[in-house]
């Protein structure tokens, strides 16, 4: 018996989005997923080869590998904005570099990466002076705060859990997250704290750190996920993420 059948337009009617993951992560998938719950907004994940230690070297190797990545997000639909999840390659590459080689494939979305990301939240939210915090080896870290300050904005303070395994900064704990932001805020005289890094936990404690340090958080998968929405047309209030996400690109 062959059945009839209708068809409509699909999970993505607001927005189809795509994010290429690294191999190593375990921390962007599950709160992109909270951070993405909207009716209509379609999220497709791809991975990417990453060697588990975080230095120049291997984050440069990953502009070669994006290609191969997006080509395995289904083809047979438009992405509105691909995302790829690796703040310190981001960083090694470029934004630039890196929104060239996903293009190669799917010329037609928007691209974006948490760097960028990083820079529009800062300037959405009016920040001139970042509170830092990386997991990053002294040589990565130092690349990022160059490319921060050369978007506009003073390092006011600085700090580092200066790991280089991405298996083990997975398993880096939300109070010493918490901790080392609140101590790189009381360092300095900031307006927003940057944690960089998409395998460290911090969607469910930033909050909390607003709350004790008296300014907004930038995470790098807050940011990401922030900044694909709103690339989207997607601009809906999610207060519970942060001052981030009751603000928009328009504020700039």
């Amino acid at each position: 018996m062959k059945l009839p059948y209708d068809t409509d337009a699909g999970i993505g009617t607001r927005a189809t989005l795509g994010v290429i993951v690294l191999e190593t992560d375990e921390t962007l998938e599950p709160e992109f997923s909270r951070m993405m719950a909207h009716e209509g907004v379609a999220l497709y994940h791809s991975r990417i080869p990453m060697a588990p230690e975080i230095r120049p070297e291997t984050l440069a190797q990953m502009q070669a590998d994006l290609p191969a990545s997006a080509r395995l997000f289904p083809s047979s639909l438009d992405f509105d904005v691909v995302g790829y999840g690796c703040t310190s390659a981001s960083t090694v590459i470029g934004s630039a570099k890196v929104a060239e080689a996903v293009q190669t494939v799917l010329p037609k979305a928007k691209v974006t990466d948490p760097l960028a990301a990083i820079i529009a939240a800062g300037k959405a939210l009016g920040a001139s002076r970042l509170g830092f915090v990386t997991p990053y080896l002294p040589e990565v870290s130092a690349q990022m705060r160059q490319k921060l300050e050369q978007a506009g904005f003073a390092i006011a303070g600085f700090g580092s859990f200066e790991e280089m395994d991405d298996r083990v900064v997975a398993r880096i704990t939300e109070a010493a997250i918490s901790e080392a932001a609140q101590q790189v805020a009381r360092a300095g005289d900031c307006d927003a704290i940057v944690i960089s890094c998409t395998n460290l936990r911090c969607l469910q404690i930033i909050p909390e750190i607003e709350a004790q340090a008296g300014v907004p958080v930038i995470s790098s998968n807050q940011a990401l996920a922030w900044h694909m929405l709103h690339l989207a047309g997607v601009t809906d209030s999610q207060p519970q993420f942060g001052r981030l996400f009751t603000r928009s690109l328009a504020a700039r």
